[in-house]
């Protein structure tokens, strides 16, 4: 069990980027994100996944601005600039909870739901158990039937190092295991963001610990999110990480079955960060199928 009034200390690093809003959520939970756009344009909400921040979505919020949208990226619950949930809940429940006091706060109208991961099992659990009214979902490497053995090592991934790390070289090289696909970036500078310095010097990543805490039943997940699918009426897209190993084609296959109007996409060369793996295609394919599905009028892009 972490450490609540240690943790409680760890304050942003120098130059992590301010959230351009925040948003009273379920449970009085401050949400911070970001926005981009005309504010009359047609609203789209993006969701990270665990472990994530909103600047995972910067380079696809600018695009999705620049051809007209309101483009809104969140901090979930416990994760970046978001508050810490007081009790630790950090629920499916909670998270579409807070999607739907995000979205009041738009005036209710209908939004398209761009959800990776985690954000994708809210945005489908919220327009599926008609929580929410949503005009398009778009899933991100995340499917009903994911596979284990993914599952494991991400979560692997998250809970090491609970001591910290001294320096951002030793988050780097923790980041590069975990990711061997991708270009080492030229600057340590934009790992601050995801980050948290605490009294004794050391670096801690930004989420809660205690969002690793809950134990997930993947067969009860399962019968839920199914259940879910299969009540989907709305612009339909799934985008998978071709290399991913927590989605499966199996996966794609099972959920297709589940929700046959559905669209699919295997992205090459990413995994199941699709959208920070492979951003240039991603985003392409995302405003791809909004063109299609919306009444959108290209003012740019």
């Amino acid at each position: 069990m972490a450490d609540p009034e240690f943790i409680a200390q760890r304050s942003r690093l120098p130059g992590t980027p301010q959230p351009m809003r925040s948003w009273r959520g379920a449970d009085g939970v401050t949400l911070a994100g970001d926005c981009w756009g005309d504010p009359e344009g047609p609203l789209v909400i993006l969701l990270h996944g665990g472990g994530q921040t909103r600047h995972a979505w910067g380079a696809t919020g600018a695009l999705l601005a620049s051809a007209g949208c309101h483009a809104v990226a969140l901090d979930a619950r416990g994760h970046g600039d978001s508050q810490w949930s007081a009790t630790g809940d950090y629920s499916t429940d909670a998270m579409v909870q807070d999607l739907k006091a995000v979205i009041a706060s738009f005036g209710g109208r209908p939004a398209v739901l761009i959800g990776a991961s985690m954000g994708g099992i809210t945005s489908l659990v919220g327009i599926g158990e008609g929580q929410i009214n949503a005009s398009a979902l778009i899933l991100v490497d995340v499917v009903p039937r994911c596979e284990a053995s993914g599952v494991t090592r991400i979560k692997a991934f998250m809970q090491q190092r609970p001591e910290g790390f001294e320096t951002l070289d030793e988050v780097a090289e923790a980041i590069a295991r975990y990711q061997p696909q991708r270009r080492k970036p030229a600057s340590r500078q934009g790992l601050v963001k995801n980050l948290r310095t605490a009294p004794n010097g050391r670096l801690y990543w930004h989420w809660d610990p205690r969002y690793l805490e809950a134990t997930h039943d993947l067969e009860s997940r399962y019968q839920r999110l199914s259940n879910c699918a299969r009540r989907l009426r709305l612009p339909t897209l799934l985008v998978r990480g071709a290399q991913s190993d927590v989605v499966s084609e199996a996966g794609v296959q099972d959920f297709l079955a589940l929700c046959p109007h559905a669209e699919h996409l295997d992205v090459a060369q990413a995994r199941h960060m699709v959208a920070g793996d492979r951003n240039d295609v991603f985003g392409k394919a995302a405003w791809d199928f909004l063109c299609r599905h919306l009444p959108i009028t290209v003012t740019g892009a």
